[in-house]
């Protein structure tokens, strides 16, 4: 580690302890050449997760919009934001652990269909209804018959 004031590159660790809610580690660190202190913190880099849509266009992973879309068919549920939140947490968590950080929006939807299926009928004949591009009353049959069957 690189010391802030003197550049030198041994330094020592002090104390470590969490930060961040545990997303992170604080280091402090004293320098073995001018033996002054600082700190550090230490993160976890993920790689950047990016979604090919049906169209074709290749964008960011945002979980803002997915969560977007899983409140609105959550709405007037007694579906906690907080559960759809720990939704997206382990879908999210999922994808980092692929070899491949594309995946396709349809992949996306199905992981969401699998969770709230578990979660509320009605919110996942909602979703299904969007991200299926239902197109009339036989769709909203198949896709119940789909839920009833698993």
């Amino acid at each position: 580690m690189l010391c802030p004031f003197c550049q030198h590159t041994d330094s020592r660790v002090l104390e470590s302890r969490s930060a961040e809610a545990g997303s992170s580690i604080r280091r402090r660190r004293e320098c073995l050449n001018c033996q002054r202190r600082f700190t550090t913190y230490e993160r976890i880099e993920f790689v950047p997760i990016t979604v090919l849509k049906r169209d074709g266009a290749i964008e960011s992973f945002d979980r803002s919009k997915l969560l977007r879309g899983m409140i609105r068919a959550c709405e007037k549920t007694g579906v906690p934001q907080t559960t759809l939140e720990s939704i997206i947490d382990e879908i999210e968590a999922q994808l980092q652990v692929r070899e491949r950080h594309q995946v396709s929006s349809v992949e996306i939807g199905e992981m969401v269909l699998q969770y709230l299926q578990e979660v509320s009928e009605v919110a996942y004949v909602r979703f299904a209804s969007v991200y299926r591009q239902f197109r009339g009353v036989r769709d909203f049959a198949e896709a119940l018959n789909h839920f009833t069957a698993n």
